[in-house]
């Protein structure tokens, strides 16, 4: 089980850290992933352009390749039972527990006027995504691990507290290092919605994407034979081994290892095989937005696995808090 929110365009950081691991699972899985819309209304509570934002991630994904016929593809706010599991579990929670999560003592330093009980208790609803399915696997990034440790203290708790319902839900990602996609300038990864011009979209144009490149942060050059790439050039050539064939990475590695680089030429590769790659998706994506109809049946198959799922859980935990008085 995973999710992802509605807030701000995908990237390829999302594409390498996440998707790709989510196509790649819902061939060996029982797949859910969510579209966290309930979640993007803690620090995003103007809904103006939600529909819009839910229909792209939706597009995304899908162009990405993740197959709502194999995988349950739904909204957040379409499960129901998920409030109510996140409503038991916040008997569980404790505000000291909940004012130390990392994300939490981030986002009031950025959003100091809009410090509600929903920011504060966002570890506890993203435990109820997690465990109404009772998901054993999340796929997450290193951001992510405090979270996946609160879910796996509340699922403990309610199991100590009523009765095994829930398995420990843990980390996953085929035995892989998560890829951490770097920023264009070199300062960190790529965001949905700081640094933009260093930040590569799924929807960029061809154009854009070109602009973007040729600003990628650069050097002189090494000044001797086999010298050590610095941060901001490993990170170009990460970038390109993304995207780019083996002996065009070959060629200017060795370029770079006998001081010929010519770093103007690498980055116009770089451009042209980014824009090689992010082309057909975006193309995909616009096509899958002009179908509404479509869209709304993704959102209602998807629903209807989830909501299966999400009842019988409901069921056990119900009968496990003894809610049964007829």
């Amino acid at each position: 089980m995973s999710g992802i929110r509605p807030t701000g365009l995908l990237h390829l950081g999302n594409y390498f850290g996440a998707i790709r691991n989510y196509v790649k699972m819902q061939e060996d899985f029982e797949c859910y992933f969510m579209v966290a819309d309930l979640h993007s209304l803690t620090t995003h509570p103007d809904t103006k352009e939600l529909k819009a934002n839910v229909h792209r991630v939706l597009a995304e994904n899908i162009a990405c390749g993740l197959d709502p016929d194999k995988a349950a593809f739904y909204c957040q706010s379409h499960i129901h039972e998920t409030a109510e599991l996140y409503l038991y579990l916040n008997m569980m929670a404790y505000k000291g527990e909940l004012e130390k999560t990392a994300t939490f003592k981030d986002k009031v330093r950025s959003h100091p006027d809009n410090v509600n009980a929903g920011l504060l208790t966002y570890p506890v609803l993203q435990t109820a995504d997690i465990i109404i399915h009772r998901a054993k696997y999340v796929p997450v990034g290193k951001d992510q691990e405090q979270h996946l440790e609160m879910a796996r203290n509340f699922a403990n708790r309610f199991n100590h507290r009523y009765g095994e319902v829930f398995p420990e839900p843990s980390a996953f990602n085929y035995n892989q290092d998560l890829v951490k996609v770097p920023s264009l300038d070199g300062t960190g990864k790529m965001s949905k919605s700081e640094n933009q011009m260093a930040t590569l979209y799924l929807a960029d144009d061809d154009e854009l994407i070109r602009k973007k490149v040729m600003k990628a942060k650069t050097d002189s050059g090494p000044g001797a034979n086999n010298s050590p790439k610095p941060d901001y050039i490993e990170n170009v050539f990460l970038l390109m081994r993304l995207v780019s064939a083996d002996d065009v990475i070959r060629k200017f590695e060795a370029d770079y290892d006998n001081c010929s680089i010519r770093y103007g030429d690498l980055k116009k590769q770089l451009a042209e095989d980014m824009i090689q790659f992010i082309a057909p998706i975006r193309q995909k994506v616009n096509a899958i937005l002009e179908d509404e109809k479509y869209l709304r049946q993704v959102m209602e198959q998807g629903a209807e696995k989830a909501n299966r799922s999400a009842a019988a859980t409901m069921q056990l935990v119900r009968d496990a808090i003894g809610l049964n008085y007829y």
